[in-house]
């Protein structure tokens, strides 16, 4: 895996496999490939986790920690209140309510045995960070006239 660095020099990618190894992007690395970009791949439930504002995404993240699967329930009325997803283009906003749906049963159902309070947390997470990436957006995926009356 490689990761691009913060801050320091763009363009430079550095490489897990080797500490300290630095590669250009574009460039070959010492592996011999080429790193072109690096993207992580999500499967469907966690794709369908909407980008909400940072305040109701907090708010998702304490529920999900003390009643697992609560949060996760809420961010689904969210996506038909016009919270902005990946999945939504791609398989409409019915199918994207269902799947956060889903994601809050299996972790309200497997919580009895803790998987689910500990996806429950990882879940809530995931909102305060995709609301923390969508800055300068109004929460809706639009840059906007935000704090301006």
């Amino acid at each position: 895996m490689a990761q691009k660095e913060g801050g320091k020099e763009p363009g430079l990618v550095k490489s897990r496999d080797h500490l300290g190894a630095k590669a250009i992007t574009g460039a070959p690395t010492a592996g011999g490939g080429v790193v072109v970009e690096v993207r992580e791949k999500k499967g469907p439930l966690r794709a369908a986790i909407p980008t909400m504002p940072f305040p109701l995404a907090v708010i998702c993240l304490f529920l999900n920690t003390f009643i697992p699967g609560l949060g996760t329930f809420i961010s689904a009325f969210a996506v038909l209140c016009g919270a902005r997803n990946e999945l939504v283009s791609e398989r409409g906003v019915c199918c994207v309510f269902w799947l956060n749906v889903a994601a809050a049963l299996i972790q309200i159902l497997t919580a009895v045995v803790m998987v689910g309070w500990i996806m429950s947390i990882f879940w809530g997470m995931d909102m305060v960070i995709l609301a923390t990436c969508s800055v300068g957006t109004n929460g809706l995926g639009q840059v906007g006239d935000i704090g301006k009356q």
